[in-house]
């Protein structure tokens, strides 16, 4: 009886852990994202359509074609690369979203080190 009881109990806690994902909120819009690079806060500006994000970075703007491999993963390829390194795809994975933001993690496809971001939806 005891162990049936806990079994349940831990089932309960458990479900309760998984964090929340409505990505189909976030699959259009306008998003801002901030990292640190070499020492200092940069933030990229983003417009997400269905099948294409445009980026804003330090006045550049740059296209990508997007690729949904479900309602919580796509694929970025560049239109137009200019070089070898911009011409691997970047696989982003949301973990979690709010009202306004979500939590991701990506990866050049093929790169086995992942790094995790926050986007603010702003429109």
């Amino acid at each position: 009886m005891y162990r049936t009881t806990f079994l349940f109990l831990i089932f309960i806690v458990s479900c309760n852990s998984i964090p929340e994902r409505n990505c189909t909120d976030f699959r259009t819009g306008t998003f801002q994202f901030t990292t640190t690079i070499e020492g200092s806060e940069q933030t990229t500006t983003f417009v997400r359509k269905p099948t294409i994000e445009i980026e804003e970075f330090k006045g550049k703007k740059d296209t990508a074609s997007i690729r949904w491999i479900n309602d919580c993963e796509y694929v970025l390829k560049k239109v137009s690369p200019q070089n070898r390194a911009e011409e691997k795809s970047i696989h982003i994975k949301i973990l979690t979203t709010s009202d306004s933001s979500y939590t991701f993690e990506y990866n050049a496809i093929g790169d086995k080190r992942k790094f995790k971001g926050e986007a603010v939806k702003i429109h």
